[in-house]
């Protein structure tokens, strides 16, 4: 009586080994994710944390973690050495943001729609034409823009900022929505145009719906530069035209770096724009991932 001898087919083991490859590398690629993540929460967590402590206990070495919290430093923030307090600074920062926005994609819009849905010619050069404008470093157009703004009387004003901040992101804003207005259905437009719609008609009523979430993304970073610029705000601006970052630096002083101040102001500093990148996340996630998937 002869045994039998089962042979395994190598087609079926590699199928059933290939699910628990795939499940071990997901959960590999998860855990890196959340490693990252960790790595990148910590320090705001640390800055959130010693904002709460006292002067005292965020300058010992190495620091308590489980020192007494307090709010001395939000006090101090908001108007203990400061009679006027953040709000001009915050005030300046929102205007010259929010201004500069909205300023860049009144200008990004039909130049992102010449270049995508109606191309002019030669429209790649255009666009490194844009991009090269970003290569020059900020420092080095510092001097002859401080000079204009000398001999003109825009010294801390908080116009030249929002005009600054509206030339810096421009080239950035028409590179996004270039990518973002190329994915608009050319057949929605035809079909406004065979209906006697003009140009600003079928960029308000058209184009921007369907474009909506690559508009938002595309402000929400706008918004972010202009809110955090800080080199063009400290050497243009004095008492009347501060921002919030500039404000933020009155905190080291000749007397040394009062730390838990400080990590209360960036932490106030900051919410405005966590907010606006929670508030738009959707929009945000939707906009940069436009045309990603076919």
């Amino acid at each position: 009586m002869s045994a039998s001898v089962t042979v395994a087919d190598p087609r079926k083991a590699r199928a059933v080994t290939a699910p628990r490859t795939v499940r071990r590398r997901n959960a590999l690629l998860g855990l890196l994710a959340w490693v990252c993540g960790l790595v990148f929460f910590l320090p705001i967590a640390w800055m959130v944390l010693t904002s709460f402590h006292s002067e005292s206990d965020a300058a010992t070495n190495p620091p308590s973690l489980a020192a007494p919290l307090t709010l001395d430093g939000y006090r101090e923030f908001f108007g203990g050495a400061w009679q006027s307090g953040p709000w001009p600074a915050l005030a300046n920062s929102l205007t010259a943001s929010v201004v500069s926005t909205l300023f860049v994609l009144v200008l990004a819009l039909p130049a992102a729609y010449a270049l995508s849905i109606r191309p002019v010619r030669k429209w790649t050069d255009v666009l490194f034409f844009f991009l090269s404008t970003k290569m020059l470093p900020v420092v080095a157009g510092l001097l002859p823009i401080y000079l204009f703004a000398k001999n003109t009387g825009f010294l801390d004003n908080i116009w030249l900022l929002v005009i600054l901040y509206t030339s810096m992101n421009l080239p950035i804003a028409v590179w996004m929505m270039h990518s973002f207005l190329a994915e608009v259905p050319v057949a929605l437009i035809e079909a406004a145009q065979l209906d006697g719609a003009r140009l600003p008609t079928i960029l308000a009523r058209v184009v921007a719906p369907v474009a909506a979430p690559g508009i938002a993304a595309t402000a929400l970073i706008c918004f972010i530069f202009s809110w955090n610029e800080m080199l063009f705000a400290r050497v243009l601006t004095g008492v009347v035209a501060q921002t919030a970052p500039v404000f933020l630096t009155g905190f080291i002083t000749s007397q040394g770096l009062f730390l838990a101040k400080v990590c209360a102001a960036s932490l106030v500093i900051s919410l405005p724009v966590l907010a606006a990148g929670f508030a738009a996340q959707d929009k945000l996630v939707q906009g940069l991932s436009l045309g990603a998937v076919k």
